[in-house]
């Protein structure tokens, strides 16, 4: 049996999985790596029908869509947000959680 690339194996467990996106993708965030944000997009839009399907719905232009997810893109917060409404997801700031050190040296 031939072995899948690994893209093709994301792909098929964000398909049956939405929700490992969504924690996969805040762990990338969380982290700031943005080259592994970009590969994790790019494998996600295959999974929501390929570029030029989440590119209309999200209503960018496919070379567009293309450039911003490729390695050396650098995504707007616009494009980012629309194309993660396509696949049911959205950016949100959370707060950081303070460590006990952090909590207990306030209340002194």
């Amino acid at each position: 049996m031939k072995d899948r690339l690994h893209d093709d194996a994301m792909t098929d467990i964000f398909r049956k999985d939405p929700n490992y996106a969504v924690k996969l993708l805040n762990n990338i965030l969380e982290d700031g790596n943005q080259g592994e944000l970009l590969i994790a997009l790019r494998q996600m839009t295959k999974a929501f029908g390929g570029m030029s399907k989440v590119a209309e719905k999200a209503q960018l232009n496919s070379t567009h869509i293309y450039r911003t997810l490729s390695s050396k893109g650098n995504p707007e917060i616009h494009s980012l947000s629309a194309i993660l409404k396509t696949m049911g997801m959205r950016l949100a700031v959370q707060p950081i959680q303070p460590s006990r050190r952090q909590v207990t040296s306030a209340k002194a």
